[in-house]
């Protein structure tokens, strides 16, 4: 089933950002957006993702088909590496993670509570908790931030597994992920106009 985006305009703060956007996302592939910082990237994965209304316009096939990973990692410090995964496991209606914690190198970390590791590795284990939702539309806002050379290939890596699984991504990133068959949408044309009130308006 296709992620698709039709004329959708994405506000920020009640002004549109971005306006016009129209794609189609299918299962086994990858989107990566582009666009300066502000040019409204964030927003418009935070309206796919259901995590706030669309200006106008509609997003179809997504819901409950989506896992959303942004700059928080979303951990429980008091609970260990293990445990996190457990319970994102759990909430998902998924049981494994023994995928996850390979696929990011923290087989050796699965005891350690959440709050004792460093960011890099706090970062490891918010992205692992993708592998472990069962869902098949990724979307991924700056995923690779606070992640060394290492850690970018596996999660890399973790993505390139997730589409040869015929899931697909939609993602944020600087970073060149070394996906060759990605994508691109340069986000830049569709800035939206300022809309310019009346002076009637103003005292409508």
């Amino acid at each position: 089933m296709n992620l698709t985006v039709t004329d959708l305009a994405v506000a920020r703060g009640g002004v549109p950002v971005l306006e016009g956007l129209g794609f189609a996302l299918v299962p086994g592939r990858a989107l990566v957006l582009r666009g300066p910082n502000g040019s409204g990237k964030t927003t418009l994965l935070r309206t796919v993702a259901g995590l706030q209304p669309a200006f106008s316009g509609t997003v179809e096939g997504a819901g409950d088909r989506i896992a959303y990973a942004a700059h928080a990692d979303g951990l429980k410090s008091m609970l260990s590496v293990a445990e996190n995964l457990r319970f994102w496991a759990q909430a998902f209606g998924t049981s494994d993670i023994s995928a996850a914690l390979a696929g990011f190198n923290l087989e050796g970390l699965q005891g350690r509570l959440a709050g004792t590791l460093s960011a890099g590795q706090k970062r490891r284990l918010g992205l692992a908790r993708l592998m472990v939702t069962g869902r098949p539309v990724w979307v991924l806002d700056e995923p690779t931030v606070s992640l060394d050379a290492a850690s970018v290939q596996l999660f890399a890596e973790a993505v390139r597994g997730h589409l040869a699984g015929g899931g697909s991504a939609l993602m944020a990133t600087h970073i060149d992920l070394g996906l060759a068959d990605a994508d691109v949408l340069d986000v830049t044309p569709f800035k939206a106009v300022p809309r310019v009130s009346t002076a009637d308006e103003a005292f409508l």
